[in-house]
């Protein structure tokens, strides 16, 4: 039975899903990316091997921030962005989704479906409140496991209005009110509904939210969080079983879609080759004309395999030798396109 990878890189964490040909998950792993997105993935596939062993894969895509250099890093048959990867997953979770809340370790999106359709979608611009790394470093100064801080949050009482127009105001009026002396959990409930409003102010951008409403991404698991959304909204919020992987989840059925599609051989690299091999990626600016451009090359075991990034296209061809590399480094002089 052909199997499907997807593989989901963030700035915060790293994901990687395999399931078979009914859509089933036979293995997901969720590790923190920790600045290494090359040891993340190798450290998923190292699980992964040691989990279920060999498996033919037939199909394998990437997504997340990190999605190019990883599907080089793997052989992707498909590379596509988030907002694709999460609708599918979303649909494929539940046909009757409305809205997708999405909330990962540095940025926050939505989806609108009509009809079991994505129609639409909105991201984060510069503010970080509420996503994963806010709370995460809310939850250290407050002293608190974040694994708690959605607990803290139900056991309030009378939480404390905290201002949550950006991440900036949200955590200098937190400490404010922390010196005043109230309760932790008023404080923490009290930055949830708030958090929840930055989103739908922000991100959601007033439109209409309806249900059915899935949660995905990191901070679901924030109990707190949910809350605060049903509150802000009344409405249910519905958290997927694999709301952390949905990404990933979601690249791997991308990856079956596309090899039913094309009935073509993988390009995968091998589980235990990717858990084992060197990766490399350089880079150099190329200053053979006003653009200077920043050209990305990825090493495999010493060997260039791609490399990316000149407008002109000079660059495309990998066989052309480091001696021109670094002529065009510091300029050859020649003004060419």
């Amino acid at each position: 039975m052909p199997n499907f990878l997807g593989i989901d890189v963030g700035s915060v964490t790293t994901k990687v899903v395999l399931i078979n040909e009914n859509q089933e998950i036979l293995f997901d792993v969720y590790l923190r990316t920790e600045g290494g997105p090359i040891q993340a993935i190798q450290r998923a596939f190292r699980q992964l091997c040691k989990t279920v062993g060999g498996v033919h894969v037939a199909g394998v895509g990437t997504t997340g921030s990190g999605r190019r250099l990883a599907g080089i890093m793997v052989g992707a048959d498909i590379v596509k962005n988030e907002i694709t990867a999460h609708a599918i997953a979303a649909r494929t979770v539940d046909a009757s989704v409305r809205t997708v809340i999405d909330i990962g370790g540095q940025d926050s999106k939505i989806i609108f479906f009509q009809n079991g359709v994505p129609v639409g979608f909105n991201m984060n611009t510069v503010c970080a409140a509420g996503t994963g790394s806010f709370l995460d470093h809310q939850a250290v100064r407050l002293g608190i496991p974040i694994e708690e801080f959605g607990e803290y949050a139900l056991r309030s009482t009378s939480p404390i209005k905290i201002a949550g127009r950006c991440g900036v105001f949200a955590e200098s009026d937190l400490i404010h009110k922390q010196q005043m002396g109230y309760k932790k959990e008023d404080l923490i409930a009290g930055l949830c509904l708030a958090l929840a409003g930055n989103y739908l102010a922000n991100v959601a951008r007033g439109r209409k939210i309806e249900p059915v409403v899935l949660f995905q991404g990191g901070v679901a698991a924030n109990i707190g969080m949910r809350a605060a959304f049903e509150k802000r909204l009344g409405l249910k919020i519905v958290v997927p079983p694999h709301f952390k992987v949905m990404g990933a989840l979601g690249a791997a059925l991308l990856a079956k879609r596309n090899y039913e599609r094309r009935r073509r051989p993988s390009h995968f690299r091998g589980a235990a080759e990717i858990a084992s091999f060197t990766c490399t990626p350089r880079t150099f600016t190329c200053g053979d004309c006003p653009n200077n451009c920043e050209v990305n090359e990825v090493y495999i075991r010493g060997e260039l395999v791609s490399r990316w990034g000149s407008r002109c296209g000079k660059w495309h061809n990998l066989n052309l030798s480091s001696a021109d590399r670094s002529e065009s480094r510091w300029g050859s002089g020649l003004k060419s396109g």
